[in-house]
Parts: C-alpha cells; sequence; structure tokens
C-alpha cells in the first residue's frame, strides 16, 4: 500500500538525493509494517526522531513500534529543534 513520508529539517538529508528538496517521498509499504519498520531503512539516528505524526496526530515513542498506517496515510518527522 502507498503512503507519503516526510522528513523535514536536518532529516531530509536521510531522504534519496531526488527528495531532499521536496522533503517527501512516496512509500509502497506492507499492510503490517509499523512506523519503527517504515522509518528503518532511511538509517535516522533515533535520538534525531522526535515528533512523529499519521495524519497530523503525535504518535508516542512506546506507539510507534506497533501503529501501523493505512493506505494513503501521512508519516511525517522532525528532529528535536530549538530555538530562542
Amino acid at each position: 500500500m502507498k503512503i507519503t513520508f516526510k522528513l523535514f529539517a536536518t532529516l531530509t538529508d536521510y531522504l534519496p538525493v531526488s527528495a531532499r528538496r521536496s522533503n517527501i517521498v512516496e512509500l509502497d509499504i506492507a499492510s503490517d509494517a509499523s512506523i519503527s519498520q517504515i522509518i528503518a531503512p532511511f538509517g535516522l539516528p533515533p535520538k534525531l526522531v522526535h515528533l512523529v505524526l499519521v495524519n497530523g496526530r503525535y504518535i508516542e515513542p512506546a506507539q510507534r513500534l506497533t501503529t501501523t498506517l493505512i493506505e494513503g496515510d501521512v508519516l511525517a518527522i522532525w528532529p528535536p529543534i530549538a530555538g530562542g
């Protein structure tokens, strides 16, 4: 099934070069793949996977191992962001 995967800020460096400008990749995933399984091939350092949203809904760290997606979902990830 197809989902949209978005990485933001410094995490875009983990996307294929062709997708870095748009920060979006369309993925074909298994229907039983958890969020953790979906992001594993991208090699994101766990400490940088801070804010995880599915269709705008926050997914807590403990739920990322078991939460699965459905066709058309949007998985978006942000690193920790500091500002002043």
